[in-house]
């Protein structure tokens, strides 16, 4: 017989004779004469409730079950009379799969600590809140191909391996073939030059959208940077759309409208697990999700967002004054304070960005934009790139960057140039934003940081 899964069981229109069901042991209660098993298979949030009567043969089954067993039971779907539960299974034989040593098995009927199931992050996906969050995060993933999609994007695999540094910061991975502590030059390695894992594919997708219009990549990316916060990681997922013929502000209404489309996607496509979430993790969440649609984002140049910083009388651990980098403090209090809502601050000064942002007229800043959300901060970073090929090669002369080893980008000034615009949004803040979760290690299924490589 066919397997059903549980959430379409607990979603049928009528009873069914036969129906056969696998999943894992959530909880198993033993009265006399029969027994219940909550089982749950990862499809939906909730358990379907198992009853079976004591023969010979469930006995036997039953004494090897306990929580996390896998079992397939063999029945009938009825009407159940409990509260709370509209279909209970009814089982005629029930077949132990995978027993679960109940003296070494880490996940009992319990609430853990989120530090705990980090170290068995494994087996986390057994429990409801990190069922619900990866549930949740291979959701948001479609959403993001599906938005592009419907605008008529085009999606470019760029290099995971590549030359470049395209944030100019050095915080690279290395790849190498050369056997380790090895003197020989890197001429002598795989690709005959030095190698990294990419921190970015914006320099690449550029290209694509100076080619085929708009354009997006979406995949990992790697940063070298020794940061234990709860906002970074080695590894995670980077959404990265490029625009042609367009500018900043552009790039500030693609940004936001797709903000609200993946926000609206989740609540409509996810609505359980968001509850889950809503009850137990962020109280506030809904509200926050709510403003997000309803409200339409604030636009605030860098410089009277350093005035508004200077003039509150909040306390802040790192100083305001212009010219800096805004830290995650700056940026939750104008999403969560002073505007109650995401947040965009645009025009930074040209020394705290990077090579590609536009020159703006003033000759001090450039025309970028970072997007600030409430509990995280930036969750988008880009700007309008910088296409006249005169003031793109004064600026990486000022940087001290060597032309030669990017040629190909400057060909792309030098044939047919045109404006054009793109950001960065990371997936796992997105994921955050739309779970209240506080801590980026949480929305990655095996998470990387500094020291930590178990999984």
């Amino acid at each position: 017989m066919k397997r059903t899964k549980i959430l379409d069981a607990l979603n049928a229109s009528a009873p069914a004779e036969d129906i056969r069901i696998m999943g894992w042991v959530r909880s198993k209660r033993d009265n006399k004469g029969f027994s219940f098993l909550a089982l749950n298979d990862g499809s939906c949030l909730g358990t379907i409730q198992v009853v079976v009567d004591h023969t010979p043969e469930i006995e036997e089954a039953l004494a090897r079950i306990g929580t996390g067993a896998s079992v397939a039971v063999t029945g009938s779907l009825v009407e159940s009379p409990g509260q709370g539960q509209k279909w209970e299974v009814r089982g005629r034989t029930l077949e132990v799969i995978g027993e679960a040593d109940q003296e070494t098995f880490p996940l009992q009927k319990k609430r853990h600590s989120d530090e705990f199931l980090r170290s068995i992050a494994h087996l986390r996906p057994r429990t409801n809140k990190f069922g619900a969050m990866f549930r949740m995060r291979s959701h948001l993933a479609q959403a993001v191909h599906r938005f592009f999609a419907d605008k008529g994007f085009f999606y470019v695999h760029t290099p995971i391996i590549t030359g470049s540094d395209c944030e100019g910061a050095g915080e690279m991975f290395r790849v190498t073939a050369l056997p380790p502590g090895s003197p020989e030059p890197a001429e002598n390695d795989f690709f005959g030059k030095p190698s990294n894992l990419t921190v970015s594919g914006q320099l690449s997708v550029e290209m694509f959208a100076l080619s085929l219009g708009d354009c997006y990549t979406f995949g990992p990316t790697f940063r070298a940077e020794n940061s234990n916060t709860p906002r970074h990681a080695a590894e995670f997922w980077m959404i990265e759309p490029e625009i042609c013929f367009a500018d900043l502000n552009d790039d500030m209404d693609l940004g936001e409208e797709m903000i609200k489309y993946l926000v609206a996607h989740m609540l409509d496509t996810c609505a359980e697990d968001v509850e889950l979430f809503a009850k137990w993790v962020d109280k506030d969440l809904m509200a926050t999700l709510t403003t997000i649609l309803e409200k339409p984002f604030e636009r605030l140049p860098y410089t009277e967002a350093i005035s508004i910083l200077k003039k509150t009388k909040k306390q802040f651990e790192y100083p305001v004054e212009w010219g800096i980098d805004l830290q995650t403090e700056h940026e939750r209090f104008l999403c969560e304070e002073k505007f109650r809502k995401p947040v965009y601050v645009y025009d930074y000064p040209k020394s705290i960005k990077p090579f590609y942002m536009r020159m703006n007229d003033d000759g001090n800043t450039v025309a970028a934009m970072d997007c600030l959300v409430p509990r995280i901060g930036e969750i988008i970073g880009g700007s309008q790139r910088e296409e006249r090929l005169d003031v793109l090669t004064a600026r990486m002369d000022e940087l001290g960057l060597n032309k030669d080893e990017y040629w190909w980008y400057l060909d792309s000034r030098r044939y047919g140039t045109a404006p054009h615009a793109g950001f960065g949004m990371g997936f796992e803040r997105m994921l955050m934003l739309v779970t209240g979760v506080h801590n980026i290690r949480d929305v990655i299924p095996f998470p990387r940081t500094p020291k930590s490589l178990d999984f």
